[in-house]
């Protein structure tokens, strides 16, 4: 569904007048508030297809209603969120999930609602009800030959998807691993994982990235061919330089220093983007920023400060997704949560005295250190947010404007109550 753009008007017309006096208020601390606000306006994240309808368990999936029933209708819901946040201007594909049967009238769809087609993702975790061969116990790493053909080959049929929608990269995320000691030759798991690799790396164009995204455990328990970021830049390294490492904040070990991986990928010249969430123990897929607001925050600090040291455009020099599953949320409302905290995140990083910080560093004043960071940390930027969303034609309260104009009541009416999203 088209939202007419009076509607958001309206809803903005209400809450204007506050809103200027917070903005006043926040941006007198800021000397660069325009250049701020452009970057705002700028920075994109990419909904991913499969994070639309409600996600579910290993126990159970409780379904709401109005879910979109095909990718047509998932391209309508992130137009929606694009309309009201003006920062979700992309979508990512999951392959079989959302493939696209017209892909020219695929691709007029999303520029009717000034989308673009971010990384495609495949998938060989699961067996497809048409697949000869099972990955039950691997796929890119799999004993058998025959069964990492069909990997590659599926991979690189993802590719040919993508460059008919126009997208860039793939991601690559494989679930290959052991869950006893014994089950695996590890240095022979490897081999045949970089072969595969290297076979799908082989059928990229030019102007293409490869993410090779990592994850501690799950659904493998004792090891993972991809288990953490080391491997992953092992693998990125040896492929050649079209391919990065990916990181998606929950697929680290509890406690893991995910700020200072960010810092050493990019000092490397080997990050390729993020899949951002939020979790407690493990892989939760929560809500990004509901958890850990400050480590998102010391991430972007780090991001900032290093984009800037290598002149890397901070809104298209890496990927930026959100990949999350609401087992208990309106998907769209967490996805504008979810929005809304990176945008947070990222704009108190642009408020970090860079000079002062460094200086504090060299001269070892710990203590200056942690004010410089706590400061930015602090700093209330959601009507500096906001105002990026108001030039841009956006809702000054997504979250609010999504509830008071009834969206997911129109959804159900167009789609009905028992409507079941497509993939997971």
């Amino acid at each position: 569904m088209l939202l007419e753009k009076y509607k958001i008007e309206e809803f903005n017309q209400a809450g204007l007048a506050e809103h200027k006096r917070r903005f006043d208020f926040a941006a007198s601390y800021v000397k660069n508030i325009d250049e701020v606000l452009q970057k705002l306006i700028d920075f994109q994240v990419a909904i991913p297809s499969w994070a639309l309808g409600t996600g579910g368990t290993r126990f159970g999936r409780f379904a709401g209603g109005g879910e979109p029933r095909s990718l047509e209708e998932k391209i309508e819901d992130v137009g929606l969120l694009h309309q009201l946040n003006r920062s979700s201007g992309a979508i990512s594909l999951h392959i079989p999930w959302d493939i696209p049967q017209n892909p020219a009238a695929i691709k007029a769809l999303a520029a009717q609602h000034g989308l673009k087609f971010d990384a495609v993702n495949s998938n060989t975790f699961q067996d497809q009800p048409d697949q000869k061969l099972s990955y039950k116990f691997g796929s890119m790493q799999h004993v058998d030959k025959a069964v990492r053909k069909q990997a590659v080959d599926h991979n690189i049929e993802v590719i040919r998807h993508g460059i008919e929608l126009g997208s860039e990269s793939l991601t690559v995320w494989l679930s290959d691993g052991s869950s006893f000691p014994g089950q695996l030759n590890f240095r022979k798991a490897f081999q045949n994982t970089l072969e595969s690799l290297q076979e799908v790396y082989a059928a990229l164009p030019d102007n293409w990235k490869m993410f090779v995204e990592y994850k501690a455990f799950e659904p493998n328990f004792y090891s993972m061919s991809v288990g953490d970021w080391g491997q992953s830049y092992l693998y990125a390294s040896k492929l050649g330089e079209k391919a990065y490492t990916l990181v998606d904040l929950g697929h680290h070990l509890p406690n893991a220093n995910i700020e200072q991986i960010v810092s050493l990928l990019l000092m490397e010249g080997k990050l390729g983007g993020f899949h951002f969430n939020d979790s407690k123990y493990g892989d939760d897929d929560l809500t990004v920023g509901s958890v850990k607001p400050y480590q998102l925050f010391l991430i972007f600090n780090e991001l900032v400060e290093g984009m800037d040291a290598r002149g890397m455009n901070h809104a298209t020099d890496l990927g930026w997704m959100i990949d999350a599953s609401h087992n208990v949320k309106d998907p769209l409302e967490d996805l504008l949560q979810s929005v809304e905290a990176i945008m947070i995140a990222y704009t108190q990083a642009l408020l970090v005295d860079r000079k002062a910080l460094a200086e504090a560093q060299q001269a070892n004043d710990v203590v200056r250190c942690q004010e410089i960071l706590q400061t930015a940390a602090r700093t209330d930027v959601r009507a500096i947010v906001a105002e990026a969303r108001l030039r841009s034609g956006g809702a000054l309260q997504t979250l609010q404007a999504f509830r008071q104009l009834e969206l997911r009541k129109a959804l159900i009416g167009e789609r009905g109550l028992k409507a079941v999203s497509t993939g997971l």
